[in-house]
Formats: C-alpha cells, sequence, structure tokens
C-alpha cells in the first residue's frame, strides 16, 4: 500500500473528528494580521482629504491624497475615487490606487449587465460648506450624496430634514494597503498551523467604517449561525467577541451562536429604525472580509457629535484583498432595499413548481432497489414528494458524471420511473475532480490546463472525497463553458431531462488545506491570488453548472442546481441550504433567523435540512422540524450517512400521521409558495419574511427571530423546545389573525399565550389577506396541475381582503415573453372581484387554464347569509357552513361557497346576498 493510499485512509478515518467544530482549526482575528491591523486602528487616524473633485463622464471623479505624508505613506500614490448615480437611489462608490505592477482584482460577473443602462450622467458639482468644503451631487428626489474634502468622507442626505441616512468613513477610519515593493529583508509570508502563505504582493487590505443612521438594528451579512439583528462585537459594555467572518468554509457540525463564516459570503448589510425606515450597504468584494458591529459609545474620543434626533449604529468593515466597489441604497422602505440590491446583482430566478414543493434525501440511498423502496413508501403512506436525490456514493469511484454500476446498472430506467410519478431525481456534483489518468473527466482538464494552479504554477492538488484531486478553474469563462458542456446528455451517460444537480463543497473544501479549503496563494484565470476570489468561487460553480442544464435543455426549461456555496448574486441560479446541522433543538431554532437572513440579501430560495444533518433526531424533534420546514422556501430533508434512517414512516403511526400533515400542509399552499417565489423574480422579495418587513414601525418585531411570514399573509411560529405545553406568539398589527388550521380569531398588537399540541406549530393568516390553495393531494405537484383551487377569505375590520395567484407552466421560460396568469382577488363590501394583473399586449404567447375554483371560504364574515350571485353568469350559489380543510370535517364550519365554477383565468365577481 502506498504512503499515499494510507494518508488518504487516514484522513477519511479522521474526517467525523476533523471536521467537527474545532476552534483551533481555524483562524480568529488575532492570528488574521489584516484583521489585527484593522482592529487597531483609532477614529481620525485617517488623512485622506479629496481633491481634484470634478465631473468626468457623469461621474463625480476625485484623487484622494495624505494630508500629512509620513514616512509610511511616502510610497503612497493618489487614490482614485468614482462617485456613479443610479436610478432608484443607487449610489456606486469605487476607490482603487493607479496603475502598479499588479491589477488589484474586481469581481466581475456579479452586477447584472442591464444595471449600467440605468446610470444617471451627473451634470453639476454643487459645493457647500458643511463643517468645511464639500461638493454634492443629487441622488434621487429627496436625496443627496456629499463629499466632504477635508477631512475625507462620504454620506447621503435626506434634503427635507438635513438628516443623514447612511455615511462612510465619518469616523476616519479609511484605509487602503496599496501594492509596493518588497524592500531587501522583508518578509511578508505568513503561517497559520502548518500551512504556509507566500503572499508575494504583501499587505494589499482595506478598511472603514460605514454609520447607519436613526437605526434601531443591522442585518444581514450571511452565512452566519446566530441571530437575526447582528449583535454589536465590540464596544462599550460589550464583552469583545470576533467579528463578523465572511469566509467560505467548510464547517462539520458548526455551532448554533458565533459569529464565525460558513459556507457562504455576502458582504450586504439593511439597517432598519422605526423613525425613517431602511438602509442599504453592499460591498462587492470576494476576498476574506470581518465585520464589526460597533457598540454605542465605542469612539466616544474622537469628539464626534450628532443630532440628537438621531440614533446611530456604526459598523466596521475589513477585507484582505480587493478593491472598493461599494453601493449604498437609500430604500426608505425595507422592500426598497430589496428591490434596489437586485436591482445591482440580479433578481432571484423563479423556480419550477416541483423544485418548491418537498425534497427527500439521505447520504446516501444505497441503490435502484432502496430509491424504489423508498418511492414505494411514499405511495403506500400517502406521502406526496417531488425529488430523490443520491449523494456522493452513487458514482464510480467519486467520479462526478458517472455511476457505480454495480448499485446502478439502469440509472435512464430508474429516472423514468420517478418521472412517470411526476417525479425528479438530483444527484450531486462537486467541483473537485478525482486525478486520475483513466478518468476521462481528469485528463481532459489537464491537457487543457483547466485547473486552478498552485503558487508554483503546477496544477493545485488538494484532497476531498475522491483522494487527491485538482479543481476546476470557473472564474475562467471558457473553463466555465467547457463545464457547462458535461451536463449533455452525451456527456453525462445516464441522465435523463428529469435530472437535476446538487454542487456541494464548493467553499471550495479542500481536507488538508488552510482551514479545511484551498490555499489563499493558489493562482486562478489572469493570476488572481486565490485570496482575491475566494468567496466567489463557488459562486462561478455554481453559475457554471446551472448553464449546464440550460444548454442541455436548449434553454427550454429552467434549471435547478442547489448549491452550498454562495456570493452576492446566487440567487440568479437556483436555492441555497444552511449547511451541515445538527439534530437539536438549538439547530431547530437558529435555522429561521438564518433562512430569513438569507432571504434579505437576495437568497430568497432556502432551507435548512429538515431532522438536522448530523446526529439522530428524537421524533418529537423531527416532527417539529417538518412543521418549520413545511414552511422554508427550501422544504428538503437530509441526514448524514452515519445516522438511522429517518424516512416518514419510520417513526409509528402517530409520528408518520403527524408529518404526512405538516407535507400536506406544504402541497395545499404550493400555489401560494409560487405566487411568492414570481414576486421574488420580480421585485427581490423573499418568500420567507422577518416580521419587520411587513410591519416596518412596529418595534415589537425587529428583533423577534422565532417568528417570520411566509409572504404578507402567513405568521409562522416555531417550537424550539421539547415537551412544550404552552407558547408565547406575538402577532404584529392592529387587524385580526386567523389559526390556519382551525380559523380561531385572535387580536393583533398583542403577545397570545397558546396551548400547544403535537398537531401543529402555531400559524396564522393575516385578516385582509386571500390565500390560494389546492386541497386535492396527490403523489408529486406535478399531478396537482389541473386540480382546482380553494379560496381562503380572511377578512379584516372593514371586512375586506386581497391576495395574488400566479400561474405558468410551472417549468418553461414562456413566463417571460408573457405565458402565465396573474390574477388579483379582491373582497370588499360583500363582494369577490378576479381582476387581471397580466400584461394584455406584447408577446405572442399565452398561458391558458380551464382549472376551477372549488370553494371559497370566508373566515371573520357575520353571519346570516344564504347564497351568492355570480357575475357575468347570473348564477346563484348556496352559502353553507363547511370545513376549513376537508380532511379535517371535525372543526369548525364557516361561510362556504362550494363548486362556484368559476375559472381562475377569467374576470367575474360573486356577491354575498
Amino acid at each position: 500500500m502506498s504512503n499515499q493510499t494510507l494518508r488518504f485512509i487516514l484522513l477519511l478515518l479522521l474526517s467525523s473528528s476533523v471536521f467537527s467544530w474545532k476552534k483551533e482549526e481555524f483562524r480568529n482575528c488575532n492570528q488574521t494580521p489584516f484583521c489585527k491591523r484593522a482592529r487597531s486602528r483609532t477614529p481620525g487616524s485617517c488623512s485622506l482629504t479629496a481633491t481634484d473633485v470634478t465631473i468626468s463622464d457623469g461621474d463625480l471623479t476625485a484623487n484622494l491624497i495624505p494630508k500629512h505624508t509620513n514616512e509610511s505613506e511616502s510610497e503612497s500614490k493618489p487614490l482614485i475615487l468614482t462617485l456613479s448615480v443610479y436610478q432608484d437611489g443607487i449610489l456606486r462608490l469605487k476607490i482603487d490606487e493607479q496603475h502598479s505592477s499588479k491589477t488589484r482584482f474586481q469581481v466581475p460577473d456579479v452586477v447584472v449587465s442591464h444595471f449600467q443602462e440605468t446610470k444617471l450622467y451627473l451634470q453639476r458639482l454643487t459645493n457647500e460648506d458643511l463643517n468645511g468644503p464639500s461638493s454634492v451631487v443629487y441622488l434621487s428626489d429627496g436625496y443627496s450624496a456629499v463629499i466632504r474634502h477635508d477631512p475625507f468622507e462620504l454620506f447621503i442626505r435626506n434634503d427635507n430634514s438635513g438628516d443623514r441616512v447612511i455615511s462612510l468613513n465619518s469616523h476616519g477610519l479609511f484605509d487602503f494597503e496599496q501594492l509596493r515593493e518588497k524592500n531587501e529583508g522583508e518578509n511578508w509570508e505568513e503561517n497559520f498551523r502548518t500551512h504556509t502563505d507566500k503572499r508575494p504582493y504583501g499587505p494589499q487590505s482595506i478598511s472603514f467604517d460605514v454609520s447607519f443612521y436613526d437605526a434601531d438594528f443591522v442585518y444581514g451579512i450571511p452565512e452566519r449561525a446566530t441571530s437575526l439583528a447582528l449583535k454589536p462585537t465590540r464596544g462599550p459594555n460589550v464583552d469583545e467577541s470576533e467579528p463578523y467572518r465572511l469566509f467560505n468554509l467548510d464547517v462539520f457540525e458548526y455551532i448554533h451562536d458565533s459569529p464565525f463564516g460558513l459556507y457562504g459570503s455576502i458582504p450586504f448589510m439593511l439597517s432598519h429604525g422605526k423613525v425613517r425606515g431602511t438602509s442599504g450597504f453592499f460591498w462587492l468584494n470576494a476576498a476574506e472580509m470581518q465585520i464589526d458591529v460597533l457598540a454605542p459609545g465605542w469612539d466616544a474620543e474622537s469628539g464626534i457629535s450628532l443630532p440628537s434626533s438621531q440614533n446611530r449604529i456604526d459598523t466596521m468593515w475589513m477585507s484582505e484583498a480587493g478593491v472598493v466597489d461599494a453601493f449604498f441604497f437609500v430604500g426608505p422602505n425595507p422592500k426598497d432595499v430589496l428591490r434596489q440590491y437586485v436591482a445591482v446583482t440580479g433578481a432571484p430566478a423563479l423556480p419550477q413548481m416541483f423544485a418548491v414543493a418537498y425534497h427527500q434525501c439521505r447520504w446516501n440511498y444505497r441503490d435502484e432497489e432502496d430509491v424504489e423502496n423508498v418511492d414505494a413508501k411514499f405511495d403506500e403512506f400517502d406521502i406526496p414528494y417531488d425529488v430523490l436525490w443520491l449523494d456522493i456514493e452513487h458514482t464510480d469511484g467519486k467520479r462526478y458524471f458517472t455511476w457505480d454500476r454495480v448499485l446502478f446498472p439502469n440509472p435512464e430506467e430508474m429516472q423514468r420511473k420517478l418521472a412517470g410519478k411526476g417525479r425528479h431525481m438530483v444527484t450531486i456534483v462537486d467541483p473537485h475532480i478525482k486525478r486520475d489518468d483513466n478518468f476521462h473527466l481528469h485528463k481532459e482538464a489537464s491537457e487543457k490546463g483547466y485547473y486552478v494552479k498552485d503558487s508554483n504554477g503546477n496544477d493545485f492538488d488538494g484532497w476531498c472525497w475522491p483522494g487527491s484531486s485538482s479543481y476546476a478553474d470557473t472564474l475562467n469563462p471558457e473553463i466555465r463553458s467547457w463545464w457547462a458542456d458535461k451536463f449533455s446528455y452525451q456527456s453525462y451517460v445516464g441522465s435523463t431531462p428529469s435530472l437535476y444537480i446538487w454542487n456541494d463543497m464548493n467553499e471550495p473544501s479542500v481536507f488538508n488545506g488552510p482551514e479545511v479549503t484551498m490555499p489563499r496563494d493558489a493562482l486562478h484565470y489572469g493570476g488572481v491570488e486565490h485570496r482575491e476570489v475566494h468567496n466567489a468561487y463557488g459562486y462561478y460553480f455554481h453559475m457554471a453548472t446551472a448553464e449546464g442544464l440550460l444548454k442541455r435543455g436548449e434553454g427550454k426549461d429552467r434549471p435547478f442546481v442547489l448549491s452550498r456555496a454562495l456570493f452576492a448574486g446566487s440567487q440568479r441560479y437556483g436555492a441555497v441550504w444552511t449547511g451541515d446541522n445538527s439534530a437539536d433543538w438549538d439547530h431547530l431554532r437558529v435555522s429561521v433567523p438564518m433562512v430569513l437572513t438569507l432571504g434579505l440579501t437576495g437568497m430568497s430560495f432556502s432551507g435548512a435540512d429538515v431532522g438536522g444533518f448530523f446526529g439522530n433526531p428524537e421524533p418529537e424533534l423531527l416532527v417539529r422540524w417538518y412543521q418549520l420546514g413545511a414552511y422554508y422556501p427550501f422544504f428538503r430533508a437530509h441526514a448524514h450517512h452515519d445516522t438511522k434512517r429517518r424516512e416518514p414512516w419510520l417513526f409509528g403511526e402517530r409520528k408518520t400521521e403527524l408529518i404526512r400533515d405538516a407535507i400536506h400542509v406544504r402541497y395545499a399552499l404550493l400555489p401560494y409558495f409560487y405566487t411568492l417565489f414570481r414576486e421574488a423574480n420580480i421585485t427581490g422579495a423573499p418568500v420567507a419574511r422577518p416580521l419587520w418587513m411587513e410591519f416596518p414601525s412596529d418595534e415589537a418585531t425587529f428583533s423577534n427571530d422565532e417568528a417570520f411570514m411566509v409572504g404578507n399573509s402567513i405568521l409562522v411560529q416555531g417550537i424550539y423546545t421539547e415537551r412544550a405545553k404552552h407558547a408565547s406568539v406575538y402577532l404584529p398589527g392592529k387587524q385580526s389573525w386567523y389559526d390556519l388550521r382551525t380559523g380561531t380569531v385572535y387580536k393583533g398588537g398583542v403577545t397570545h399565550k397558546l396551548e400547544v399540541t403535537e398537531e401543529s406549530i402555531p400559524a396564522f393568516q393575516r385578516g385582509g389577506t386571500i390565500l390560494t390553495r389546492k386541497d386535492r393531494f396527490r403523489r408529486s405537484s406535478t399531478q396537482m396541475t389541473n386540480d382546482p383551487f380553494t379560496l381562503v377569505i380572511a377578512l379584516n375590520s372593514s371586512q375586506a381582503a386581497e391576495g395574488e395567484l400566479y400561474i405558468d407552466d410551472g417549468s418553461s421560460f414562456g413566463f417571460l415573453e408573457g405565458a402565465f396568469i396573474h390574477r388579483r382577488f379582491i373582497f370588499a363590501n360583500g363582494k369577490l372581484t378576479s381582476v387581471n394583473l397580466a400584461p394584455t399586449s406584447g408577446g405572442n404567447v399565452r398561458h391558458t387554464s380551464d382549472v376551477l375554483i372549488e370553494r371559497i371560504i370566508l373566515l371573520g364574515h357575520a353571519p346570516g347569509s344564504k347564497n351568492a350571485l355570480i357575475e357575468p353568469s347570473n348564477q346563484n350559489v348556496d352559502i353553507e357552513l363547511g370545513p376549513l380543510w376537508v380532511q379535517r370535517a371535525h372543526s369548525p364550519a364557516f361561510m362556504t361557497i362550494r363548486k362556484p365554477n368559476v375559472r381562475v383565468a377569467e374576470d367575474w365577481t360573486i356577491k354575498i346576498l
């Protein structure tokens, strides 16, 4: 046995302990020189002033030069500042150094191409004296951007009140380490544990302070397993902790309350306050980033004062490399900031309908017989599902795009059997390619020079599941195109049109690398160091895979690709999940702020592994997780191969019934969820939302991350403790709320102590909304296409309600050409009206449907009405009392119009008589 084989076996044997959370395996701020340096800076230490401020090609441009040049600054050249204004209140700031021996990396292919078309070309510059010479430019109606020259500062101002909204370098902490020549005897290397980073270009970090005004809390900067509202990491009365770290890492069994970085990084932060509303800041930078949230009073010695009316939250942003390419969003409403952010990074993709349904996954389903048995059991127990997943063991020796032909001899037939029931399959394709000269993929990548290089210019060789592995350099567009071609049916032998893809380990994960990832001095396309592109590596891999599925289907069907690593813009390419969580109550609890934070930063299509990836959940925990997971945007059960089997029917008849009921709720609500995904696709508004997004003036919602909204109509409160008998649920607003299962009405603006049963977690429909459901349960969502709808009208105190329904073919891109149905249902003055929201002109394609509405249920309507008049058919129908859910006929009865026989796609009115 070779030494290499022995080494690999040892790695596998140790993997369960090596990759569970071990603090010492990962760097902290004090072990990270750029972070330590930035944290040591004192307010006011920046000496830069803005000179030569002018308008050029529609932008404000300036030079930033040190006011007092000292020895350390003697080699510095002026920094070049460019300020650009875009439609809808978006400001872009770029700061870079003049040309040097190496061009600093600017992250490509994240800002969408059409964003540049929204640029407003500045025509004039206004000069004001704001505690010194300042230049002012128009941003949007009511807002200006101000550059203060000496000392340099940028802030956005509300012109009506004079108040600041957001600022950069108000505390003089800006620092930009310019590239320079190494002095003789100078050592730029950095060491961590057994690894050495050569750092051939030396220090090149950037740091600065950003302040949010009239802010009660700040949110965002995923991915991290901690509270929704970001806690201070430094300052008075705060036990100093690590900064929030953005550095994509493969962290097994991560701890549930930590600022430590996980699998993804989105350097986008939002602030929210009762007085002003919401603003946002995004730094397009893919290098490691550390962010401090600073407690009030941290910099009192700087002498900076503010109007007493303005609360302020200060933050400190620190990155190892790159440039300043920052975007400021003025809001002022929460959904405004999301719309502004996705205008820059792209709107979330609209998934296929099947992807919105329930997914069943395990590491691993053993063979074709196992797949067939699991599939049959779902039918036997009347549990719908849409997707069965296969992990790495389905491949031939961890060679992706292959099958173990002993365990999976007939993969096409296996997929066709699932497709016959309207179901799909997902297989895993990771970025590490087995270094095996007999493996065609490795041979081709090696010959073409398509691998990431090590610091010496050789193909990087690291260890992952196949053993010795190399990694495709997907920063290179040519290599992304090559990778995409591998998903063709001719190349991925055994794949069919019902097969979709899962990208795991794409942080990238390197078992024998520093911090279980690729060395920072590895080299990418164009001589870019890995340190500069690290957080976006998985993003480019995700992009290439999604492009592969588009190519495979000749652009006809929307791709589905799940990715573990993520970056700004990942929402354009598919779904993500929160990684390798654990089967415990704390991880169930933290899944909610994790999913909400992803949604706030554009990643609407996200969820957590139901049941927990590691460990064996007690049956009660598993049931509670299904009951909560049914409301995640991405609903998938998954488990480690060392865990006991935990398919829904393995825990006794009662637990099976409870899990089946939770999954049925998701399937009933699929029309509502799909409508929300279309809303996200158009506006960026997430499917799962913090309460404050819908109730932005209600302070009781600002730090609540145990409950969340699904769209604007449903509030969900998880149960996070075992044997819970009661739950405290705050229902915001002044309107009524209706229990989603029973229709029981509750008052808004009050915290209710509710009895909790095993049957469900608390969930409520908001008064004033109309929910669309499909109540006939099939094997899969595909088989529900022609089933009729139920409308549930929850009236507010004005006896009114509204809701929307979006329908297309559930799979193609026809909706981009107008092939969809979009209806608004309005109930007012005793009359329900269906109104068309789809454009009536443009596009030659239309989506048609003869599907009917079979039931209309009114919650909160005064009793006594006996019939209703349907127009334009002039038909009278009876109003009767019926259950809120047909499957629960013993539940309270509500006013119900059965079989009104109106088509969902047509205009009509129903008048209560």
